[in-house]
């Protein structure tokens, strides 16, 4: 649970608020809750992959079970780049939040919405700072995270705490605010939920899963960590957008919630209000909250590497397991590399959070789809965790999923899906080299979901105006049809999946395992006897 929690309470604190609330107005509250419950809907179903599955990078390997090896390389791809993305917005969270410190070579840090070189360059030594963590195994960095994650708690409750006491003005919260509670209507509740750092805020949950490999227990571990993580943190993010909502003065709210312009917003917040003491706080975790989450994902996303070279679809040097320490360093010193490459090109935090935020949703709409199709295909599989409800559950989320796509806004929602379909030819090259095996059924497998995609695109351009479309699809109507299209792709998605190969060969791997281990148990045993 901490280190999902250490996932999840990142940079997403200190600048969702604020972004959110410049979207939605005080109705940003309304957005939290609805971003928790659609996060928790789709987490239920990778807990019981999870738990299925206990095995590292397990995230990027489901729907290779369920659906071959095309639909695998989709979404492992865009976990992967929502995912590794995440290191260098961190690095950047810390030192934009720096940029606001009273010395003139702070602030030359940032500047016009981007990083300076100088800027850069912190940021980079901050990912390195990252890769060390993990360098050494996942203990290290599992020590490190439960400290840090302890502090990166307290640091928000007594943010909350602190802003509600000294200056919250009740009125703010629509009461005496020009539009009232939703002052741009619930459509921009729905686009904050998509672009503004909430659904971004939440990624953490898939941590406990991709480290479910060295759990002791998964059946219990792996939904206590990512239901409890995602629980507490939302009752952590609804309680800091309410304190920031009430505690901005009339004169940031001159010009209206769009506004809003905060570098380091709690921050700045404790130093109009006299909290030095709080501003000094936040100063320090500004460092700490996206340091450790950016050491969680540099662990994170070096397991789905290996998993990805698992699945055949990257080179064998990252499927190379240290003798000692048990962890990929290939696939880490690759993740750092790539790391540096999106801190150049994207060199602010709200430039990337919208970008990752879509990304993310494209590679969570295989999860219900694929425990929802082993259920049906493979029910002979131990579970050690069996959801109740899931035939409710599992459709829910992945129309909640599509719909958060569709709420991302024309045209973003088709640059990001026109990013994860780019990268096919890399999955063509790998199948040509293995003498495309049966690829006629790969395909089938995924034609779902290569037909979905340019779906959706397609219905976020005809959309309405709300959501950036041209408006042939009027607001309210075009919400029911993307849930209707959305819940018939579901039901082919759970309807194409069959038992893989890939299935069978880890079943069979694992059931070879568990009897080695249990041959070698009494030997063990008696040796210590012995002794």
């Amino acid at each position: 649970m901490l280190t999902g929690l250490g996932s999840i309470i990142g940079s997403g604190w200190l600048f969702g608020a604020a972004h959110a609330a410049q979207i939605a107005g005080p109705a940003a509250i309304v957005a939290w809750i609805v971003g928790m419950v659609i996060i928790l809907s789709i987490a239920l179903s990778y807990a019981e992959l999870g738990a299925m599955f206990p095995e590292s990078g397990g995230m990027v390997r489901y729907a290779r079970y369920s659906h071959g090896s095309l639909l695998g390389f989709i979404a492992g791809w865009a976990n992967w780049i929502a995912i590794v993305s995440v290191i260098p917005i961190e690095a950047e969270a810390s030192v934009q939040y720096m940029s606001s410190w009273p010395y003139a070579w702070a602030q030359q840090l940032f500047s016009n919405g981007e990083l300076t070189p100088p800027g850069l360059m912190l940021s980079a030594l901050l990912v390195i700072v990252y890769f060390m963590l993990n360098y050494w195994g996942v203990r290290l960095f599992a020590k490190a995270n439960s400290a840090i994650t302890i502090f990166k708690v307290i640091v928000p409750a007594l943010t909350v705490g602190a802003l509600i006491y000294s200056g919250f003005h009740p009125g703010n919260l629509g009461g005496d605010t020009p539009g009232g509670f939703a002052p741009f209507g619930w459509a921009s509740v729905m686009t904050a939920v998509a672009t503004s750092g909430i659904v971004f805020s939440f990624n953490g949950f898939q941590s406990p899963i991709n480290l479910a490999g060295e759990a002791r227990n998964p059946g219990k571990s792996v939904p206590f960590g990512v239901v409890g993580s995602i629980l507490l943190a939302a009752v952590i993010y609804v309680a800091l957008q309410v304190a920031f909502i009430g505690a901005l003065s009339p004169a940031d709210l001159a010009h209206g919630w769009q506004g809003l312009n905060f570098s380091s917003p709690f921050a700045q917040l404790a130093m109009a209000l006299g909290l030095n003491w709080l501003m000094l706080l936040l100063y320090f975790d500004a460092f700490v909250s996206p340091s450790g989450t950016g050491a969680t994902y540099m662990a994170t996303t070096s397991r789905m590497i290996y998993g990805m070279q698992r699945n055949g679809t990257m080179p064998e040097i990252f499927g190379r397991i240290h003798p000692l320490y048990q962890i990929p360093r290939p696939a880490m010193w690759f993740n750092l590399a790539i790391s540096f490459v999106f801190l150049f090109f994207f060199r602010g935090w709200g430039t990337l959070a919208a970008v990752i935020s879509v990304a993310t949703v494209i590679s969570y709409l295989t999860g219900p789809i694929s425990v929802a199709s082993l259920r049906r295909c493979a029910s002979d599989l131990p579970r050690p965790l069996r959801l109740a409800g899931l035939s409710v559950i599992a459709p829910f989320a992945f129309v909640c999923a599509s719909l958060v796509l569709y709420w991302a806004r024309w045209p973003l929602t088709g640059e990001i899906i026109f990013l994860v379909v780019a990268a096919l030819p890399v999955y063509f090259w790998y199948q040509a080299r293995a003498g495309w095996p049966e690829f006629g059924r790969e395909l089938k497998g995924a034609l779902w979901m290569v037909l979905y995609l340019p779906t959706m695109a397609l219905l976020s351009y005809i959309g309405s105006h709300d959501f950036g479309g041209i408006g042939l699809l009027s607001y309210g109507p075009d919400m029911a049809v993307v849930a209707v299209v959305s819940l018939a792709f579901y039901y082919w998605g759970v309807n194409s999946g069959w038992r893989t190969r890939y299935l069978d060969a880890e079943h069979d791997a694992r059931a070879v395992a568990d009897m080695q281990a249990a041959e070698s148990a009494p030997r063990g045993k008696l040796a210590g006897q012995q002794a």
